[in-house]
Protein backbone atom coordinates (compact mmCIF):
# COMPACT_ATOMS: atom_id res chain seq x y z
CA UNK A 1 0.00 0.00 0.00
CA UNK A 2 1.02 3.35 -0.99
CA UNK A 3 -0.18 7.33 -0.56
CA UNK A 4 1.87 9.57 -2.87
CA UNK A 5 2.00 12.63 -3.21
CA UNK A 6 3.94 14.44 -6.30
CA UNK A 7 5.03 17.67 -7.50
CA UNK A 8 6.05 17.83 -10.91
CA UNK A 9 7.43 21.00 -13.09
CA UNK A 10 5.57 21.09 -16.45
CA UNK A 11 4.91 23.66 -18.86
CA UNK A 12 1.19 24.56 -19.19
CA UNK A 13 -1.39 24.97 -16.80
CA UNK A 14 -1.72 27.04 -13.71
CA UNK A 15 -1.22 25.92 -9.97
CA UNK A 16 -4.02 23.26 -9.69
CA UNK A 17 -4.59 20.74 -6.91
CA UNK A 18 -6.53 17.52 -7.93
CA UNK A 19 -7.09 14.54 -5.93
CA UNK A 20 -8.10 11.26 -7.28
CA UNK A 21 -10.20 9.07 -5.72
CA UNK A 22 -9.70 5.11 -5.11
CA UNK A 23 -12.38 2.30 -4.15
CA UNK A 24 -9.58 1.08 -1.86
CA UNK A 25 -9.57 1.64 2.05
CA UNK A 26 -6.30 2.92 3.44
CA UNK A 27 -5.70 1.65 6.46
CA UNK A 28 -2.64 3.37 8.55
CA UNK A 29 -4.06 1.43 12.05
CA UNK A 30 -5.54 5.03 13.28
CA UNK A 31 -2.13 6.78 12.70
CA UNK A 32 -3.83 9.19 10.02
CA UNK A 33 -4.59 12.42 11.45
CA UNK A 34 -5.42 16.10 9.60
CA UNK A 35 -3.42 14.95 6.61
CA UNK A 36 -2.95 17.83 4.74
CA UNK A 37 -0.65 19.66 1.45
CA UNK A 38 -0.31 22.50 0.26
CA UNK A 39 1.59 25.13 -1.54
CA UNK A 40 1.11 28.87 -0.47
CA UNK A 41 2.25 31.92 -2.53
CA UNK A 42 2.08 29.97 -5.98
CA UNK A 43 0.32 33.42 -7.35
CA UNK A 44 3.29 35.60 -6.06
CA UNK A 45 5.73 33.18 -7.36
CA UNK A 46 3.98 33.20 -10.75
CA UNK A 47 3.86 36.88 -11.09
CA UNK A 48 7.54 37.53 -10.05
CA UNK A 49 9.36 34.34 -11.91
CA UNK A 50 6.91 34.03 -15.26
CA UNK A 51 6.99 30.01 -14.31
CA UNK A 52 3.98 28.00 -14.66
CA UNK A 53 3.52 24.92 -12.23
CA UNK A 54 1.33 22.05 -12.24
CA UNK A 55 1.07 20.54 -8.72
CA UNK A 56 -0.71 17.00 -8.30
CA UNK A 57 -1.56 15.43 -4.82
CA UNK A 58 -2.91 12.22 -5.58
CA UNK A 59 -3.88 8.83 -2.86
CA UNK A 60 -3.29 5.44 -4.83
CA UNK A 61 -3.50 2.51 -3.35
CA UNK A 62 -1.13 -0.45 -4.12
CA UNK A 63 0.47 -3.52 -2.76
CA UNK A 64 4.32 -3.85 -1.99
CA UNK A 65 4.44 -7.39 -2.66
CA UNK A 66 7.92 -9.10 -3.31
CA UNK A 67 8.01 -12.79 -3.96
CA UNK A 68 11.38 -14.74 -2.38
CA UNK A 69 11.85 -15.47 -6.34
CA UNK A 70 13.38 -12.02 -7.48
CA UNK A 71 16.83 -11.72 -7.55
CA UNK A 72 18.38 -8.83 -5.49
CA UNK A 73 21.10 -6.88 -7.21
CA UNK A 74 23.68 -5.02 -5.35
CA UNK A 75 24.43 -4.63 -1.49
CA UNK A 76 23.26 -2.71 1.25
CA UNK A 77 25.65 -0.07 2.03
CA UNK A 78 24.60 0.27 5.16
CA UNK A 79 27.82 0.65 7.98
CA UNK A 80 28.14 -2.27 10.45
CA UNK A 81 27.30 0.26 13.41
CA UNK A 82 23.91 1.50 12.09
CA UNK A 83 22.85 -2.35 10.95
CA UNK A 84 23.76 -3.75 14.57
CA UNK A 85 21.78 -0.90 16.46
CA UNK A 86 19.30 -1.13 13.90
CA UNK A 87 18.57 -4.91 14.47
CA UNK A 88 18.73 -4.99 18.18
CA UNK A 89 17.26 -1.44 18.90
CA UNK A 90 14.57 -0.72 15.89
CA UNK A 91 14.41 2.27 14.34
CA UNK A 92 13.41 4.94 17.01
CA UNK A 93 16.14 3.15 18.78
CA UNK A 94 19.11 4.64 16.76
CA UNK A 95 20.97 7.84 17.86
CA UNK A 96 20.73 10.82 16.22
CA UNK A 97 22.74 13.04 17.23
CA UNK A 98 26.44 12.65 15.75
CA UNK A 99 29.15 11.88 17.57
CA UNK A 100 32.98 13.38 16.65
CA UNK A 101 36.03 12.42 18.21
CA UNK A 102 39.97 13.99 18.25
CA UNK A 103 42.14 11.24 17.35
CA UNK A 104 45.70 11.70 19.52
CA UNK A 105 48.36 9.49 21.13
CA UNK A 106 45.55 7.88 23.28
CA UNK A 107 43.75 6.00 20.46
CA UNK A 108 45.62 5.82 17.05
CA UNK A 109 46.31 2.21 16.98
CA UNK A 110 43.97 0.42 14.83
CA UNK A 111 42.54 -1.43 17.51
CA UNK A 112 41.60 0.99 19.70
CA UNK A 113 40.26 3.31 16.64
CA UNK A 114 37.82 0.04 15.74
CA UNK A 115 37.18 0.37 19.26
CA UNK A 116 35.99 4.20 19.03
CA UNK A 117 34.13 3.38 15.37
CA UNK A 118 32.24 0.17 17.00
CA UNK A 119 31.33 2.89 19.86
CA UNK A 120 29.90 5.05 18.08
CA UNK A 121 32.44 7.66 16.10
CA UNK A 122 30.64 9.37 13.29
CA UNK A 123 33.38 11.81 12.12
CA UNK A 124 37.08 11.76 13.47
CA UNK A 125 38.56 14.52 13.62
CA UNK A 126 42.55 15.18 13.43
CA UNK A 127 43.82 18.38 15.29
CA UNK A 128 47.11 20.20 12.68
CA UNK A 129 48.28 21.77 16.33
CA UNK A 130 49.63 18.13 17.20
CA UNK A 131 51.97 15.39 15.32
CA UNK A 132 53.27 15.23 12.19
CA UNK A 133 51.69 14.92 8.80
CA UNK A 134 53.39 11.55 8.67
CA UNK A 135 51.51 10.57 12.01
CA UNK A 136 48.56 12.27 10.46
CA UNK A 137 48.79 10.05 7.61
CA UNK A 138 49.02 7.17 8.84
CA UNK A 139 45.67 7.82 10.68
CA UNK A 140 43.52 8.52 7.89
CA UNK A 141 44.81 5.11 6.27
CA UNK A 142 44.02 3.04 9.28
CA UNK A 143 40.70 4.94 9.46
CA UNK A 144 39.84 4.20 5.77
CA UNK A 145 41.44 0.43 5.95
CA UNK A 146 38.60 0.04 8.45
CA UNK A 147 35.74 1.04 6.55
CA UNK A 148 36.88 -0.80 3.79
CA UNK A 149 37.53 -4.19 5.23
CA UNK A 150 35.20 -3.92 8.48
CA UNK A 151 32.47 -2.00 6.92
CA UNK A 152 32.31 1.24 8.69
CA UNK A 153 31.55 4.33 7.53
CA UNK A 154 33.65 7.26 9.74
CA UNK A 155 34.49 10.38 8.34
CA UNK A 156 37.75 12.11 8.35
CA UNK A 157 37.71 15.83 9.43
CA UNK A 158 40.83 18.27 8.95
CA UNK A 159 41.01 21.26 11.83
CA UNK A 160 43.69 23.74 10.88
CA UNK A 161 46.02 24.71 13.09
CA UNK A 162 45.10 28.67 12.38
CA UNK A 163 47.10 31.70 14.26
CA UNK A 164 49.69 30.38 16.80
CA UNK A 165 49.78 33.84 18.75
CA UNK A 166 47.96 33.10 21.67
CA UNK A 167 49.70 28.88 22.00
CA UNK A 168 52.33 28.06 24.57
CA UNK A 169 53.79 24.43 24.74
CA UNK A 170 55.35 22.89 28.01
CA UNK A 171 57.30 20.13 25.47
CA UNK A 172 55.64 17.33 27.47
CA UNK A 173 53.44 14.59 25.89
CA UNK A 174 50.42 15.07 28.33
CA UNK A 175 49.36 17.52 30.92
CA UNK A 176 51.06 18.98 33.26
CA UNK A 177 49.89 20.03 37.11
CA UNK A 178 50.91 23.35 38.21
CA UNK A 179 51.18 24.12 41.71
CA UNK A 180 49.71 27.48 43.53
CA UNK A 181 52.81 30.14 43.51
CA UNK A 182 54.82 28.79 41.24
CA UNK A 183 57.28 31.07 38.82
CA UNK A 184 56.79 29.47 35.39
CA UNK A 185 59.01 31.34 32.38
CA UNK A 186 56.96 31.97 29.30
CA UNK A 187 59.56 32.44 26.45
CA UNK A 188 59.70 32.33 22.88
CA UNK A 189 62.76 30.72 22.84
CA UNK A 190 63.49 27.67 20.39
CA UNK A 191 64.43 23.98 22.63
CA UNK A 192 64.22 20.98 21.88
CA UNK A 193 62.34 18.82 24.75
CA UNK A 194 61.37 20.54 28.43
CA UNK A 195 62.86 22.26 30.86
CA UNK A 196 61.20 22.80 34.04
CA UNK A 197 58.60 25.23 34.83
CA UNK A 198 59.36 26.63 31.09
CA UNK A 199 56.60 26.94 28.91
CA UNK A 200 57.37 27.94 24.99
CA UNK A 201 55.56 30.57 23.01
CA UNK A 202 54.41 29.72 19.25
CA UNK A 203 55.14 33.10 18.46
CA UNK A 204 57.89 35.49 19.00
CA UNK A 205 56.18 38.50 19.48
CA UNK A 206 53.24 36.91 21.83
CA UNK A 207 54.08 38.90 24.75
CA UNK A 208 53.31 42.23 23.00
CA UNK A 209 51.04 44.49 25.03
CA UNK A 210 51.26 42.53 28.04
CA UNK A 211 52.28 44.21 30.85
CA UNK A 212 53.34 43.19 34.88
CA UNK A 213 50.45 42.52 36.68
CA UNK A 214 47.97 41.38 33.65
CA UNK A 215 46.78 38.25 34.57
CA UNK A 216 47.31 34.55 31.87
CA UNK A 217 44.34 32.54 32.17
CA UNK A 218 45.44 29.31 30.41
CA UNK A 219 42.80 27.38 28.05
CA UNK A 220 39.79 29.14 29.63
CA UNK A 221 40.48 28.77 33.23
CA UNK A 222 42.63 25.27 33.25
CA UNK A 223 44.94 27.35 35.62
CA UNK A 224 46.24 31.38 35.75
CA UNK A 225 49.56 33.41 36.36
CA UNK A 226 49.96 36.52 36.76
CA UNK A 227 52.88 38.49 35.01
CA UNK A 228 55.89 39.57 37.72
CA UNK A 229 58.14 40.10 35.56
CA UNK A 230 58.86 41.24 31.67
CA UNK A 231 62.41 40.67 30.61
CA UNK A 232 62.49 41.26 26.39
CA UNK A 233 59.91 39.15 25.23
CA UNK A 234 60.11 36.85 28.39
CA UNK A 235 57.74 36.70 31.21
CA UNK A 236 58.09 35.38 34.61
CA UNK A 237 54.94 34.85 35.79
CA UNK A 238 53.74 33.22 39.00
CA UNK A 239 50.69 30.66 39.73
CA UNK A 240 47.59 32.39 41.13
CA UNK A 241 45.15 29.43 40.26
CA UNK A 242 46.59 26.09 40.56
CA UNK A 243 45.33 23.37 37.49
CA UNK A 244 46.58 21.72 34.80
CA UNK A 245 48.73 22.88 31.79
CA UNK A 246 47.94 20.87 28.10
CA UNK A 247 50.06 20.45 25.57
CA UNK A 248 49.61 22.95 23.17
CA UNK A 249 47.73 25.38 25.54
CA UNK A 250 45.82 28.43 24.62
CA UNK A 251 46.68 31.65 26.81
CA UNK A 252 44.37 34.90 27.11
CA UNK A 253 45.67 38.19 28.75
CA UNK A 254 43.51 40.27 31.39
CA UNK A 255 43.81 43.75 32.91
CA UNK A 256 41.56 45.31 35.08
CA UNK A 257 39.01 42.36 34.52
CA UNK A 258 39.26 43.14 30.95
CA UNK A 259 40.33 41.14 27.82
CA UNK A 260 43.45 43.05 26.55
CA UNK A 261 42.79 42.91 22.89
CA UNK A 262 45.99 42.87 20.34
CA UNK A 263 45.64 43.43 16.68
CA UNK A 264 48.52 41.75 14.98
CA UNK A 265 46.70 41.09 11.39
CA UNK A 266 47.63 37.96 10.56
CA UNK A 267 45.83 35.96 8.15
CA UNK A 268 43.24 33.06 9.24
CA UNK A 269 45.24 30.56 7.20
CA UNK A 270 48.71 30.53 7.90
CA UNK A 271 51.56 28.89 5.23
CA UNK A 272 50.97 25.93 7.76
CA UNK A 273 47.51 25.90 7.25
CA UNK A 274 47.60 25.89 3.55
CA UNK A 275 49.95 22.74 3.65
CA UNK A 276 48.28 21.54 5.37
CA UNK A 277 45.17 21.87 3.62
CA UNK A 278 47.00 20.45 0.17
CA UNK A 279 47.95 17.32 2.61
CA UNK A 280 44.48 16.46 3.35
CA UNK A 281 43.00 16.97 0.02
CA UNK A 282 45.93 14.84 -1.20
CA UNK A 283 44.54 12.04 1.22
CA UNK A 284 40.93 12.75 1.03
CA UNK A 285 39.63 14.11 3.70
CA UNK A 286 35.98 14.63 4.16
CA UNK A 287 35.99 18.06 6.03
CA UNK A 288 37.99 20.82 6.86
CA UNK A 289 37.44 23.38 10.44
CA UNK A 290 38.96 26.54 9.82
CA UNK A 291 40.16 27.82 12.95
CA UNK A 292 39.78 31.81 13.94
CA UNK A 293 37.39 32.36 11.49
CA UNK A 294 36.22 36.26 11.95
CA UNK A 295 34.90 36.86 8.27
CA UNK A 296 32.91 34.82 5.97
CA UNK A 297 35.57 35.65 3.27
CA UNK A 298 38.33 33.58 4.68
CA UNK A 299 35.68 30.56 4.06
CA UNK A 300 34.81 31.66 0.25
CA UNK A 301 38.71 31.73 -0.15
CA UNK A 302 39.38 27.82 1.05
CA UNK A 303 36.19 26.76 -0.50
CA UNK A 304 37.51 28.17 -3.77
CA UNK A 305 40.68 26.60 -3.68
CA UNK A 306 39.25 23.01 -2.78
CA UNK A 307 37.28 23.36 -5.52
CA UNK A 308 39.98 24.19 -8.05
CA UNK A 309 42.84 22.21 -6.76
CA UNK A 310 40.69 19.04 -5.50
CA UNK A 311 38.78 15.96 -7.80
CA UNK A 312 36.18 15.78 -4.37
CA UNK A 313 33.86 18.33 -2.71
CA UNK A 314 35.51 18.57 0.89
CA UNK A 315 33.24 20.49 3.26
CA UNK A 316 34.37 22.91 4.83
CA UNK A 317 33.16 24.11 8.57
CA UNK A 318 34.18 27.35 10.56
CA UNK A 319 35.08 27.35 13.70
CA UNK A 320 33.26 29.99 16.28
CA UNK A 321 36.00 31.00 18.91
CA UNK A 322 35.62 34.84 18.91
CA UNK A 323 33.66 37.55 19.54
CA UNK A 324 34.04 39.12 16.35
CA UNK A 325 33.01 36.08 14.79
CA UNK A 326 30.14 36.29 16.65
CA UNK A 327 29.16 39.93 14.99
CA UNK A 328 29.50 38.25 11.37
CA UNK A 329 27.91 35.36 12.26
CA UNK A 330 25.02 34.89 9.91
CA UNK A 331 27.08 36.00 7.01
CA UNK A 332 29.89 33.37 8.41
CA UNK A 333 27.16 30.56 9.02
CA UNK A 334 25.79 31.61 5.03
CA UNK A 335 29.81 30.77 3.66
CA UNK A 336 30.10 27.77 5.43
CA UNK A 337 29.06 24.01 5.43
CA UNK A 338 28.63 23.67 8.35
CA UNK A 339 29.46 25.55 12.34
CA UNK A 340 31.86 23.93 14.91
CA UNK A 341 31.01 26.24 18.53
CA UNK A 342 34.43 26.25 20.13
CA UNK A 343 33.22 27.09 23.69
CA UNK A 344 36.98 26.73 25.24
CA UNK A 345 37.88 29.64 23.07
CA UNK A 346 34.86 31.57 23.05
CA UNK A 347 34.15 31.45 26.72
CA UNK A 348 37.98 33.59 27.14
CA UNK A 349 36.00 36.62 24.44
CA UNK A 350 33.16 36.50 26.43
CA UNK A 351 31.63 36.19 29.68
CA UNK A 352 30.77 32.84 30.84
CA UNK A 353 27.45 33.10 31.61
CA UNK A 354 26.45 34.32 28.02
CA UNK A 355 27.98 30.97 26.60
CA UNK A 356 24.36 28.95 26.86
CA UNK A 357 22.46 31.21 25.24
CA UNK A 358 24.83 32.11 22.74
CA UNK A 359 25.43 28.19 22.00
CA UNK A 360 21.57 28.35 21.28
CA UNK A 361 21.35 31.15 19.27
CA UNK A 362 24.19 29.62 17.16
CA UNK A 363 22.23 26.40 16.82
CA UNK A 364 19.56 28.21 16.08
CA UNK A 365 20.81 29.81 13.30
CA UNK A 366 22.09 27.01 11.89
CA UNK A 367 19.54 25.04 11.64
CA UNK A 368 17.60 28.04 9.73
CA UNK A 369 20.06 28.16 7.46
CA UNK A 370 20.47 24.35 6.78
CA UNK A 371 23.91 24.30 7.78
CA UNK A 372 24.73 21.41 10.24
CA UNK A 373 26.38 22.68 13.69
CA UNK A 374 29.13 20.83 16.26
CA UNK A 375 29.09 21.61 20.12
CA UNK A 376 32.60 21.13 21.20
CA UNK A 377 35.14 21.93 23.89
CA UNK A 378 34.53 20.44 27.70
CA UNK A 379 32.22 18.47 27.18
CA UNK A 380 33.56 15.70 29.29
CA UNK A 381 36.77 17.17 30.40
CA UNK A 382 36.83 15.35 33.84
CA UNK A 383 37.09 12.42 31.79
CA UNK A 384 40.58 13.39 30.77
CA UNK A 385 41.71 11.70 33.71
CA UNK A 386 38.91 10.24 35.56
CA UNK A 387 36.48 7.62 34.59
CA UNK A 388 32.79 8.71 35.32
CA UNK A 389 31.89 12.44 34.66
CA UNK A 390 30.38 15.35 36.43
CA UNK A 391 26.54 15.24 36.74
CA UNK A 392 26.87 19.31 35.47
CA UNK A 393 28.99 17.74 32.44
CA UNK A 394 26.35 14.97 31.64
CA UNK A 395 23.50 18.00 32.24
CA UNK A 396 25.36 20.08 29.47
CA UNK A 397 25.35 17.08 27.14
CA UNK A 398 21.81 16.71 27.36
CA UNK A 399 20.94 20.37 26.89
CA UNK A 400 23.27 20.15 23.61
CA UNK A 401 20.80 17.38 22.63
CA UNK A 402 18.14 19.40 23.71
CA UNK A 403 18.86 22.23 21.65
CA UNK A 404 19.29 19.90 18.58
CA UNK A 405 22.89 20.51 18.09
CA UNK A 406 23.75 18.13 14.93
CA UNK A 407 27.16 16.33 16.71
CA UNK A 408 29.18 16.29 20.21
CA UNK A 409 32.52 16.61 19.87
CA UNK A 410 35.21 15.16 22.57
CA UNK A 411 38.79 17.05 22.44
CA UNK A 412 41.03 16.11 24.87
CA UNK A 413 38.82 13.28 26.64
CA UNK A 414 39.66 11.33 23.55
CA UNK A 415 43.30 12.48 22.36
CA UNK A 416 44.78 12.47 25.57
CA UNK A 417 43.13 10.94 27.96
CA UNK A 418 42.66 7.57 29.92
CA UNK A 419 38.89 6.87 29.36
CA UNK A 420 38.59 7.67 25.55
CA UNK A 421 36.31 5.29 24.89
CA UNK A 422 34.37 5.86 27.92
CA UNK A 423 34.04 9.42 27.37
CA UNK A 424 32.12 8.17 24.15
CA UNK A 425 29.87 5.72 25.63
CA UNK A 426 28.81 8.78 27.97
CA UNK A 427 28.20 10.52 24.77
CA UNK A 428 25.82 7.81 23.15
CA UNK A 429 24.34 7.12 26.23
CA UNK A 430 23.72 10.46 27.10
CA UNK A 431 22.64 12.14 23.74
CA UNK A 432 20.23 8.65 23.32
CA UNK A 433 18.55 8.79 26.64
CA UNK A 434 18.00 12.60 26.18
CA UNK A 435 16.33 12.27 22.46
CA UNK A 436 14.05 9.25 23.82
CA UNK A 437 12.77 11.69 26.50
CA UNK A 438 11.97 14.30 24.10
CA UNK A 439 10.18 11.86 21.96
CA UNK A 440 8.21 10.67 24.20
CA UNK A 441 7.39 14.25 25.89
CA UNK A 442 6.85 15.49 22.44
CA UNK A 443 8.97 18.01 22.88
CA UNK A 444 9.98 18.33 19.64
CA UNK A 445 11.32 22.10 18.93
CA UNK A 446 9.16 24.05 16.06
CA UNK A 447 11.92 25.89 13.44
CA UNK A 448 10.43 29.29 12.68
CA UNK A 449 11.51 28.50 8.91
CA UNK A 450 13.74 30.19 7.01
CA UNK A 451 13.07 30.47 3.34
CA UNK A 452 16.04 29.27 1.65
CA UNK A 453 14.98 28.80 -1.92
CA UNK A 454 15.42 31.56 -4.32
CA UNK A 455 14.05 30.30 -6.94
CA UNK A 456 10.82 28.22 -7.56
CA UNK A 457 12.13 24.32 -7.72
CA UNK A 458 14.13 24.82 -4.64
CA UNK A 459 11.39 26.22 -2.95
CA UNK A 460 9.08 23.20 -3.90
CA UNK A 461 11.75 21.26 -2.51
CA UNK A 462 12.37 22.87 0.58
CA UNK A 463 7.82 22.43 1.23
CA UNK A 464 7.96 18.59 -0.13
CA UNK A 465 10.51 18.12 3.00
CA UNK A 466 8.60 20.41 5.21
CA UNK A 467 5.68 18.11 4.90
CA UNK A 468 7.57 15.28 4.46
CA UNK A 469 8.63 15.49 8.41
CA UNK A 470 5.36 17.12 9.26
CA UNK A 471 3.26 14.09 7.92
CA UNK A 472 5.94 11.48 9.33
CA UNK A 473 5.80 12.87 12.54
CA UNK A 474 1.98 12.58 12.40
CA UNK A 475 1.35 9.25 11.06
CA UNK A 476 3.90 7.64 13.07
CA UNK A 477 6.09 6.05 10.37
CA UNK A 478 9.14 3.70 11.22
CA UNK A 479 11.66 5.75 8.91
CA UNK A 480 11.69 8.32 6.57
CA UNK A 481 13.46 7.06 3.22
CA UNK A 482 15.17 9.72 0.98
CA UNK A 483 16.94 9.11 -2.64
CA UNK A 484 19.87 12.08 -3.14
CA UNK A 485 22.34 12.37 -5.27
CA UNK A 486 24.11 15.26 -3.25
CA UNK A 487 22.59 15.22 0.14
CA UNK A 488 20.47 18.31 -0.20
CA UNK A 489 16.98 16.56 0.25
CA UNK A 490 18.09 14.43 3.09
CA UNK A 491 19.51 17.39 4.92
CA UNK A 492 16.44 19.48 4.04
CA UNK A 493 15.14 16.67 6.01
CA UNK A 494 17.30 16.74 9.11
CA UNK A 495 16.81 20.35 9.18
CA UNK A 496 12.87 19.99 10.47
CA UNK A 497 14.13 17.19 12.75
CA UNK A 498 11.56 14.65 12.58
CA UNK A 499 10.91 11.94 15.15
CA UNK A 500 11.66 8.88 12.76
CA UNK A 501 15.47 8.45 11.20
CA UNK A 502 16.27 9.43 8.25
CA UNK A 503 17.58 6.45 5.58
CA UNK A 504 19.44 8.74 2.82
CA UNK A 505 19.82 6.30 -0.57
CA UNK A 506 22.99 7.82 -2.85
CA UNK A 507 24.93 6.56 -5.23
CA UNK A 508 27.88 9.33 -4.17
CA UNK A 509 30.31 8.27 -1.43
CA UNK A 510 31.40 11.70 -1.39
CA UNK A 511 28.10 12.58 0.12
CA UNK A 512 27.29 9.39 2.29
CA UNK A 513 30.45 10.61 4.28
CA UNK A 514 29.50 14.25 4.03
CA UNK A 515 26.06 13.02 5.55
CA UNK A 516 27.96 11.44 8.68
CA UNK A 517 27.59 15.08 10.28
CA UNK A 518 23.43 15.44 9.45
CA UNK A 519 21.40 14.74 12.44
CA UNK A 520 19.41 11.72 11.85
CA UNK A 521 20.39 10.87 9.15
CA UNK A 522 21.52 7.42 8.27
CA UNK A 523 23.64 7.10 4.76
CA UNK A 524 23.43 4.65 2.62
CA UNK A 525 25.95 3.45 -0.90
CA UNK A 526 23.83 1.82 -3.24
CA UNK A 527 23.47 2.21 -6.91
CA UNK A 528 20.55 4.55 -7.89
CA UNK A 529 18.60 4.64 -11.06
CA UNK A 530 16.61 7.11 -12.92
CA UNK A 531 13.45 5.45 -12.09
CA UNK A 532 12.29 6.03 -9.05
CA UNK A 533 10.33 3.32 -8.34
CA UNK A 534 12.96 1.04 -9.34
CA UNK A 535 15.27 2.16 -6.47
CA UNK A 536 12.60 2.28 -3.98
CA UNK A 537 11.70 -1.45 -4.79
CA UNK A 538 15.50 -2.27 -4.68
CA UNK A 539 16.13 -0.52 -1.51
CA UNK A 540 13.11 -2.09 0.65
CA UNK A 541 14.17 -6.06 -0.90
CA UNK A 542 17.51 -5.40 0.40
CA UNK A 543 16.40 -4.56 3.75
CA UNK A 544 14.01 -7.23 4.11
CA UNK A 545 16.90 -9.15 3.12
CA UNK A 546 18.49 -8.16 6.13
CA UNK A 547 15.83 -8.43 8.52
CA UNK A 548 16.16 -4.98 8.98
CA UNK A 549 12.09 -3.95 8.08
CA UNK A 550 9.35 -6.69 8.54
CA UNK A 551 5.41 -6.70 7.64
CA UNK A 552 3.56 -4.04 8.63
CA UNK A 553 5.97 -1.30 8.81
CA UNK A 554 5.37 1.77 7.52
CA UNK A 555 8.06 3.85 5.73
CA UNK A 556 7.83 7.88 4.02
CA UNK A 557 9.68 7.83 0.96
CA UNK A 558 10.94 11.13 -0.46
CA UNK A 559 11.78 11.35 -4.00
CA UNK A 560 13.84 13.68 -6.61
CA UNK A 561 14.07 12.43 -9.98
CA UNK A 562 15.94 14.43 -12.93
CA UNK A 563 13.86 15.01 -16.42
CA UNK A 564 15.34 12.19 -18.34
CA UNK A 565 14.38 11.19 -22.11
CA UNK A 566 12.17 8.84 -20.42
CA UNK A 567 10.71 11.08 -17.91
CA UNK A 568 10.98 14.95 -19.54
CA UNK A 569 9.52 16.04 -16.06
CA UNK A 570 11.51 16.87 -12.77
CA UNK A 571 9.43 14.63 -10.46
CA UNK A 572 9.44 14.75 -6.93
CA UNK A 573 6.93 12.41 -4.66
CA UNK A 574 5.94 11.54 -0.83
CA UNK A 575 4.92 8.25 -0.84
CA UNK A 576 3.87 6.59 2.53
CA UNK A 577 4.38 2.95 2.01
CA UNK A 578 3.21 -0.14 4.31
CA UNK A 579 5.64 -3.15 4.13
CA UNK A 580 3.80 -6.36 2.98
Amino acid sequence: MAMVLKSMAASPGNITLVRQSSHHSVDLSNRVSNLGFCFKGGEKWKRKHSVKVRAIAEVDVEGLKRTSSVALEGSLGLDMVSEGELMVKGFKGLRKTKLVCTVGPACSSLEDLEKMALGGMNVARLNMCHGTREWHRDVIRKIKKLNEEKGFAVSVMIDTEGSQIHVVDHGAPSSVKVEEDSIWLFTAERFEGTRPLTVQASYPGFSEGIEVGDELVIDGGMSCFVVVEKTGNDLHCKCIDAGLFLPGAKFSSWRDGKLVRRNYKLPTLSTKDWADINFGIAEGVDFFALSFVNHADSVKDLKNYISDKSAKPIKVLAKIESLESLHNLEEIVKASDGIMVARGDLGVEIPLEQIPTVQEDIIRICRQQNKPVIVASQLLESMVEYPTPTRAEVADISEAVRQYADALMLSGESAIGSFGQKALAVLDMTSSRMESWSREENRQSLLNHHKLGASLPDCITEQICNCAVEMANNLGVEAIFVYTKHGHMASLLSRNRPDPPIFAFTDDENTRMALNLQWGVVPLLVDLSDEAESNISKSVDLMKSKGLINKGDVVLVVSDVAPTRATPMALQSIQVKSII
